[in-house]
C-alpha cells in the first residue's frame, strides 16, 4: 500500500506523520499474514537458519512480536480494527495453547502448539509481549474470549511467574505478565510478587543518571531504552501507578537526556551493541517518555527523533521484497546477528508504534517537528555512567560514540572481543569491521597475533574527555605485566587518542585501526585518509610513536557496504612506558578536509622523568586542552 504524501510545513525534517506510522504499521502487519499457521498460533517467516530455540518458538517469537504493534495499532485508534488483527491473533490464542508441546520442530503435523515458559526459555520473552498486548486491547479481545481459551491462555503465561529468567533484563518479562494477570484475577498474589522482584532485580543493575547496566558489571547498549527503561515505565503507566511511574518515569526522563543525542541527523542510531536488528526499536524509549510525560524533550523533537529513525530503515532496504523485515541493519547482515535471534526476530522493532497511543490531537503529533540535537550544534556530551562520549557535529549530523566502558564481559571470565562492544568508537554511520584489521582498535603485535581490548575499566568521562584502562590479551590471555591507559579527548568534529602503554617489551610491534567507511577511495598525504565514495572521509594521522601510515582494504565490508576501506597506523614499541597519540576525524560531506590539526606538544614525561605525561593538545580552532597521563590515571583541563 503507498504510503500518504510528505507533509514537510508539519514535519519539515522528516515529512512523516501520523498517518505514516500507521500506515507503515498496517504494512508490516499485512506482510506476515501469508506465513500464519492454518490455525494463526505460529508465524513461521521465512529465513536461512532458525534460533537456537527452533521453529516452533520462532512461530510463537512470530506471533508475539506481530501481536504487539498489532495491539497498539488498535488500541491507538480506539479499538478500531478494520484489518480484522484482533479476531487473526484472539484465533491463535486459541489454537496455541489447546496443546503446548515441548517439541521444538514444527513435527509430526502439528504446526499451531506453543513451547511452554521455561527456565530461561525463549517463551518467556514472548509471553511478555503476548500480556502487553491483551492489556492493550482488553476490552476489545481479552473481555470477549470465551472462558475456555482465557483460561488456558492464562495458564501458559503463569509459566512466567514460575520460572526463572536470565539475570539481565529478562527480569522484566515475568514483571510484564505478572502486571497483566493481577489485573486478569489470575493468580494474584504470584503475579504482584512478579512485578516486585522484577523492580528489585532491575534495580541492581541501575547505576544512576538514567543508566542500567544489562546484567553484567558493563553492558551498556540499546537495551537501556527498549527494554530496561520501556518495560517498567509502560507497566506503570498502564497500571496507573503513579508513584512507581514517578520513580521509573524520572530515570527514563534522565536516559532521554543523553540519549537523544546519539541520534544522528539522518536518524540513524548508534550502531553499537547486540540485537542490533530490532532497528527501530531504538525509538520505543522516546515514545515512552512522550506518553507518560517523562521526557525532555519537545513534542516535535521526540517526533523528529522517532520518525528519523523509521524512515531511516525503511529507506535503506530494511524491508525486503515480501515486506518482511530482515536479519540485519540496512538489508541482510548474519554477522550482526546473535544465535538466539530467528527470522522473526527484528519484529521486536513493534515497540516503536507506541507512539500510536497518544491521540491524534497531541501535541506531539500536532506540533511541527524540530531539528535532532545532532543537527543544532557541535556538541560533546560525557555519560560517565556507561563511560561514554558522545561527540556531534552539525553540519553532517553524524554522531561518534567514544567507549571507554562498555565492554559486554561477564563478571567471572573474559571472553574474546565483541566488535560490537570492544571497540574504542562507535558512530551513526560506520560499523565494526569483523575480518582483517580491527577499526578503532589499538593492538599490541605479539607473535604476529594481534591483541584484545578484553574488560575495560573506566577512568572517568567529563568535559571533553573519557579514558580507560584495560589489559590487552592474546590467545586468551593477559599480557604478563602489560597495561594500556586510553583517553580520547573530543573537539568539534576532531579526536585525539592517546594510549600509554607499560610494561611491553622492546620492540612490540603497535596497530591502530580509525573509522571504517563503506565504500573504496583512498587518498595520499600526511595522513591515512580513506574516503566512502565521496559521502563519508576517515582520516588518521600520527602525533606521536607511530611511524607508518597507510590505508587497508576490510575484507567483506561491514553493516554499511560490502566493501570498505580503513585507515592505519603502525609503529614499534621503545619498551618501558611508551606513549601513542594520533588524531581522527571522521567527516560527511562538506566537512573539514585534510586533517592537518590538532596539534599535540609534550610538555614533560617519559625518559628520566617516570611515568607520567603532561601534554597539551591545540585544535584548529586554537582552543587547548591540557592533558595528564600515567598508568591506570588521568585528568585534563581546557587552557590557554
Amino acid at each position: 500500500m503507498p504510503l500518504p504524501p510528505e507533509d514537510r510545513q508539519s514535519s519539515p525534517y522528516t515529512g512523516w506523520t501520523r498517518a505514516h506510522w500507521e500506515a507503515t504499521a498496517d504494512d508490516l502487519l499485512a506482510a506476515v499474514r501469508p506465513y500464519a499457521s492454518p490455525g494463526r498460533a505460529l508465524l513461521d517467516l521465512p529465513g536461512a537458519r532458525p534460533s537456537w530455540s527452533g521453529r516452533r518458538s520462532d512461530g510463537l517469537e512470530g506471533f508475539a512480536r506481530t501481536f504487539l504493534p498489532a495491539a497498539l495499532r488498535v488500541a491507538g485508534a480506539g479499538g478500531a480494527d478494520p484489518q480484522g488483527l484482533l479476531e487473526r491473533y484472539a484465533a491463535g490464542l486459541d489454537a496455541g495453547t489447546r496443546t503446548p508441546t515441548t517439541e521444538r520442530d514444527l513435527a509430526n503435523g502439528d504446526h499451531e502448539s506453543w513451547p511452554p515458559v521455561t527456565d530461561r526459555g525463549q517463551a518467556m520473552v514472548e509471553a511478555a509481549s503476548i500480556a502487553f498486548a491483551l492489556r492493550l486491547t482488553r476490552p476489545w479481545l481479552w473481555d470477549r474470549l470465551e472462558g475456555p481459551v482465557r483460561e488456558r491462555v492464562g495458564r501458559w503465561l503463569t509459566g512466567a511467574l514460575h520460572h526463572t529468567p536470565n539475570d539481565n533484563n529478562w527480569w522484566l518479562f515475568p514483571l510484564s505478565v505478572g502486571g497483566f494477570l493481577a489485573e486478569a484475577g489470575i493468580e494474584e498474589k504470584d503475579a504482584h510478587a512478579a512485578v516486585r522482584r522484577g523492580l528489585e532485580k532491575i534495580d541492581r543493575f541501575y547505576l544512576g543518571h538514567g543508566w542500567y547496566t544489562d546484567g553484567r558489571p558493563r553492558a551498556f547498549d540499546h537495551y537501556n531504552g527498549w527494554a530496561l527503561h520501556l518495560y517498567p515505565v509502560l507497566h506503570a503507566h498502564l497500571a496507573g501507578d503513579r508513584t512507581m511511574l514517578a520513580e521509573y518515569g524520572d530515570r527514563l526522563a534522565l536516559h532521554l537526556a543523553g540519549y537523544a543525542h546519539t541520534f544522528g541527523g539522518d536518524g540513524a542510531p548508534v550502531h553499537q551493541g547486540r540485537s542490533l536488528t530490532y532497528r527501530f526499536a531504538a525509538a520505543s524509549a522516546l515514545w515512552a517518555g512522550a506518553l507518560t510525560g517523562h521526557t525532555p524533550l519537545a513534542p516535535g523533537t521526540t517526533r523528529r527523533l522517532a520518525s528519523g529513525t523509521l524512515r531511516y530503515f525503511l529507506d535503506r532496504g530494511a524491508v525486503d521484497e515480501n515486506g518482511l523485515l530482515t536479519l540485519g541493519w540496512h538489508g541482510p547482515e548474519p554477522r550482526l546477528v546473535q544465535p538466539y535471534s530467528g527470522p522473526a526476530s527484528p519484529y521486536w522493532a513493534g515497540s516503536a508504534f507506541l507512539g500510536l497511543l497518544l491521540p491524534a490531537d497531541h501535541p506531539v503529533w500536532t506540533e511541527p517537528e524540530l531539528p535532532a540535537p545532532a543537527e543544532v550544534r557541535d556538541t560533546v556530551l560525557a555519560l560517565p555512567q556507561p563511560g561514554w562520549l558522545v561527540q556531534s557535529t552539525a553540519h553532517d549530523g553524524l554522531v561518534r560514540l567514544h567507549n571507554h566502558g562498555s565492554d559486554d564481559q561477564p563478571a567471572d571470565a573474559v571472553q574474546p572481543d565483541n566488535p560490537h562492544y570492544a571497540r574504542l568508537a562507535h558512530s551513526t554511520a560506520t560499523g565494526p569491521t569483523h575480518e582483517g584489521v580491527a577499526d578503532n582498535h589499538l593492538a599490541l603485535l605479539v607473535g604476529g597475533q594481534p591483541t584484545e581490548r578484553g574488560r575495560i575499566r573506566p577512568l572517568g568521562a567529563g568535559d571533553g574527555w573519557a579514558a580507560s584502562t584495560w589489559l590487552p590479551r592474546v590467545a586468551g590471555q593477559d599480557l604478563p605485566g602489560v597495561t594500556v591507559t586510553s583517553l580520547t579527548v573530543a573537539h568539534g568534529p576532531d579526536e585525539v587518542r592517546v594510549h600509554l602503554v607499560t610494561g611491553a617489551a622492546a620492540g612490540t610491534g603497535v596497530r591502530h585501526g580509525g573509522w571504517a567507511v563503506a565504500g573504496s577511495r583512498v587518498e595520499a598525504g600526511p595522513a591515512a585518509t580513506a574516503r566512502a565514495d565521496g559521502r563519508l572521509t576517515s582520516e588518521l594521522r600520527n602525533l606521536w610513536g607511530f611511524t607508518t601510515a597507510e590505508t587497508v582494504p576490510v575484507p567483506g565490508g561491514t553493516a554499511y557496504g560490502p566493501t570498505a576501506v580503513l585507515p592505519v597506523l603502525t609503529g614499534t614499541l621503545p619498551g618501558g612506558t611508551a606513549l601513542l597519540a594520533c588524531a581522527v576525524r571522521l567527516t560527511g560531506t562538506g566537512g573539514p578536509s585534510p586533517l592537518r590539526g590538532p596539534e599535540l606538544e609534550i610538555e614533560s614525561g617519559g625518559g628520566e622523568t617516570g611515568e607520567t605525561w603532561r601534554l597539551s593538545i591545540r585544535w584548529p580552532d586554537s582552543t587547548v586542552h591540557h592533558l595528564r597521563i600515567g598508568p591506570g590515571t588521568v585528568s585534563t583541563r581546557p587552557g590557554s
